[in-house]
């Protein structure tokens, strides 16, 4: 999916799949990164909140009998992807928040009875040009926003119907926001105009009519596989995150981290100027796939970290 022509919004690509920050398989080893980390006690609570959940997952539940607890974690945290292959049964409020026709409640936290999928609340394109292009912020509702908002929830004392609604869309957004590309969107000049590039999703990566897009790669660099297993196995091969950045627990923060990571990592050589085609080099591949996995980890750990310290 493309975003439209505006910081923080994605264009729709007729029937291809909807673009997440890290694909299922990412979500899913950023999720059994925080759940070997959290506390007996929270194992607990989150299992009695996402026994709640009324929303589908990705994944395929392949391990033992004794992991099923792990694996309901991992799955749920790919709950915000799948509604979007569900139309039957949730509303495609578009990616544009102030677009009150489409999106009539892009705020509302009402728990599972909403049908929407608000894929706005998977992102915050944070804009930078290098041609001294005017700057689209990006909406007030947004991954950042949300993410303060459902943290709040859990620590609060919501019903636990609510708190199911708002951790299942926590266990996802932790893990948007440490993808770079879903904080960054690099604005040039078209004509007498100026477009940000919508998280590189505009940004080929073969020749014409190639669809390829670099926010694509980047979503799987680390893995396109739905196996719960697989994703375990990949969770123990990442590298330890230092304890000093673990405990950085402000999403502002991290939001910030992948910003700076999108303009110094993503947008690296060969990634030049405009929408390409550009052939990315075995360096940049492996560049890529070291940055992916430290962010991953380091989301995993943030994301157990919030739910010891403010589950309630």
């Amino acid at each position: 999916m493309k975003r439209i022509a505006f910081a923080a919004a994605f264009i729709v690509t007729a029937a291809i799949a909807p673009a997440s920050a890290w694909n299922d398989e990412g979500h899913m080893v950023v999720a059994a990164v925080a759940y070997d980390q959290l506390t007996p006690k929270a194992k607990a609570r989150v299992a009695q909140l996402l026994a709640l959940s009324k929303y589908p997952t990705n994944g395929k539940n392949n391990v033992s009998p004794a992991d099923q607890a792990k694996a309901a974690f991992m799955m749920a945290a790919t709950a915000p992807d799948a509604i979007k292959f569900d139309p039957s049964h949730f509303k495609d409020d578009g990616e544009d928040p102030t677009n009150a026709k489409r999106a009539p409640n892009p705020s509302r936290n009402t728990g599972f009875d909403d049908p929407y999928m608000h894929r706005y609340w998977h992102y915050i394109d944070l804009p930078f040009s290098t041609d001294a292009s005017k700057l689209v912020q990006p909406p007030n509702i947004n991954a950042e926003e949300r993410i303060a908002l459902f943290r709040k929830t859990l620590s609060s004392n919501a019903p636990d119907e609510q708190k199911a609604f708002d951790l299942v869309w926590l266990l996802h957004l932790v893990g948007d926001i440490h993808q770079p590309l879903h904080a960054a969107s690099r604005f040039a000049q078209t004509g007498s105009k100026s477009h940000g590039d919508t998280g590189e999703n505009s940004v080929k990566l073969c020749d014409r009519p190639c669809r390829d897009q670099l926010h694509g790669f980047w979503d799987g660099v680390l893995g396109n596989g739905e196996n719960v297993s697989a994703a375990i196995s990949e969770a123990g091969k990442l590298p330890k995150p230092d304890q000093s950045d673990v405990s950085k627990s402000d999403e502002a923060v991290w939001v910030q981290e992948s910003f700076q990571t999108a303009q110094k990592v993503v947008y690296a050589d060969p990634i030049g100027d405009g929408n390409g085609p550009f052939t990315l080099t075995p360096a940049y591949r492996a560049n890529a796939k070291k940055e992916a996995a430290t962010r991953v980890a380091l989301a995993g750990a943030r994301l157990a970290n919030l739910l010891n310290t403010e589950l309630k």
